[in-house]
């Protein structure tokens, strides 16, 4: 649990920033993308020297390293295709169904063991859905899931993929062909070069500073974030999918504080979803 509120401290800063990047820098899927993959995988070449660094010639290694770069790709990408119909917040929300498979796939691998807890748990992640689904529905827009059903799915499935990839290949309970950190530096890398040509480093950074600048600064606690995010994932599918709502929960309470509109709706549903959250971690 304290690791998973490690990578929901960094993540809620880094989804700020990414906000502040969209709304106010007008900066586009690509652009976004590029400055994450650049500053992040420059950065983490400060950790690299004390991860474990484990790589293995093998096809599994490989395979790895290119679904974590059409992973993080499809990330962004269909984010902002998705993002055109529904809010931040409700798009959050529906990330609530991956949870349902991770746990499923943690019983099948053995993570979890079938007994009354999984009853329990099972019960908690349907809470924890249900204050999402209040949470997202508070904004009361309609959304034209014919648009952007494709995208969704891609997207839940990209998130969902990534966590088992790291837990199947990167982890020491399943076979480890490369570590998980390794293999996401070099992923960040190679998305970085390939999306140079389209955003023009040097003319984004000439025009933007300022801008570009921040943005890629805060990308200091994405670096944490994803190691223990790989971390979190290699342990429990369960509990890397539930990052994303507690990013969600997190996000709602900095509305609070900062006094944005706000209804019953959204409160409540916070509430819930916080229950279903501490609930599932305490059975």
């Amino acid at each position: 649990m304290p690791l998973m509120l490690l990578v929901v401290a960094c993540y809620t800063i880094c989804s700020l920033s990414d906000k502040y990047a969209v709304a106010k820098l007008k900066f586009d899927g690509n652009t976004l993308t590029f400055l994450m993959a650049a500053a992040t995988s420059l950065l983490m070449l400060f950790y690299l020297p004390f991860d474990s660094r484990i790589f293995t010639m093998s096809w599994q290694s490989f395979a790895v390293i290119a679904f974590m770069a059409t992973s993080k790709m499809l990330e962004f990408q269909l984010a902002a295709i998705i993002l055109k119909e529904m809010s931040a917040f409700e798009l959050k929300a529906w990330l609530g169904v991956t949870v349902f498979l991770s746990y499923a796939t943690d019983l099948v691998s053995g993570t979890e063991q079938f007994g009354i807890s999984t009853a329990w748990k099972t019960g908690f992640i349907a809470l924890s859905a249900v204050g999402l689904f209040m949470i997202a529905r508070s904004g009361g827009k309609k959304i034209d899931y014919k648009k952007i059903l494709l995208p969704l799915i891609g997207y839940l499935l990209a998130k969902y993929g990534y966590g088992l990839v790291v837990n199947l290949f990167c982890s020491e309970k399943g076979s480890c062909y490369i570590s998980a950190t390794l293999a996401l530096f070099i992923a960040l890398v190679l998305l970085a070069v390939v999306l140079a040509p389209k955003v023009h480093p040097i003319k984004l950074f000439r025009e933007k500073t300022g801008g570009a600048m921040f943005v890629s600064l805060t990308k200091i606690p994405n670096v944490i974030g994803l190691v223990c995010e790989n971390i979190v994932a290699t342990q429990s599918m369960a509990n890397y999918s539930f990052i994303q709502p507690m990013i969600l929960v997190a996000l709602f309470f900095i509305g609070v504080i900062k006094r944005e509109e706000c209804t019953k709706l959204n409160i409540i549903g916070g509430i819930i979803c916080i229950i279903g959250i501490l609930g599932f971690q305490l059975v």
